[in-house]
C-alpha cells in the first residue's frame, strides 16, 4: 500500500512539474505578457528582436509608460487596424526611444530617432503607416535603420 501511495504520489509531482514547465520556454515581457519574434533588414543584415505586441486601444495608450529602458533585443509592436498619418507621444515615458513608422507592407516610412522622455509633443509618422515599432532609443542607428527597409513579422503583408 505504502508502495502504490509513493508512485502516485511521485507522478503526481511529476505531472505539476511538466504543468509548470509547459510556459517555460515562451519568451515574456517585464509583466509577463508574451512576446514575438520580428525581424529588422537593414544594409547591415537582419536583426531579430522579441517584441511585446500591443494591439488594441487599452495597450497602445500606454504603451511603454513607466517601463524601465529596453534591452537591445526587445521592442514594442504597435499594431492598428486601418493604415493612415500616426502621430505618437513620449508621456510618461521616462527612457528616450527610436519610434518606426511602418506600412502594411513592412517597409519603414520613417524613423524618429531618441524621441524625448516625457515629452507631450507630437511625434508625425511623415506617411501612412498601419505598425509602429518602438525600440530603445539609438538603437535603429546602431542596425543602421532607414526609410525603406523592411520589418518582418506576420502584421505586415510580405
Amino acid at each position: 500500500m505504502m508502495l502504490i501511495r509513493r508512485g502516485f504520489l511521485a507522478g503526481l509531482a511529476g505531472l505539476v512539474l511538466l504543468a509548470g514547465c509547459a510556459g517555460a520556454g515562451k519568451a515574456q515581457g517585464p509583466n509577463g505578457e508574451p512576446l514575438e519574434p520580428l525581424t529588422v533588414v537593414t544594409s547591415t543584415g537582419e536583426h531579430d528582436f522579441m517584441v511585446e505586441i500591443a494591439d488594441d486601444d487599452m495597450e497602445r495608450q500606454r504603451g511603454m509608460m513607466h517601463r524601465e529602458p529596453l534591452a537591445d533585443d526587445r521592442g514594442m509592436l504597435f499594431q492598428f487596424p486601418d493604415v493612415a498619418e500616426r502621430g505618437f507621444w513620449m508621456h510618461n515615458t521616462p527612457n528616450p526611444l527610436d519610434i518606426i513608422y511602418i506600412d502594411p507592407y513592412g517597409r519603414i516610412v520613417s524613423i524618429a530617432k531618441n524621441a524625448t522622455p516625457n515629452s507631450d509633443a507630437i511625434i508625425p509618422s511623415n506617411g501612412p503607416a498601419s505598425g509602429v515599432l518602438e525600440l530603445r532609443g539609438g538603437r535603429a542607428d546602431e542596425i543602421g535603420a532607414k526609410p525603406g527597409d523592411r520589418v518582418r513579422h506576420p502584421f505586415f503583408a510580405e
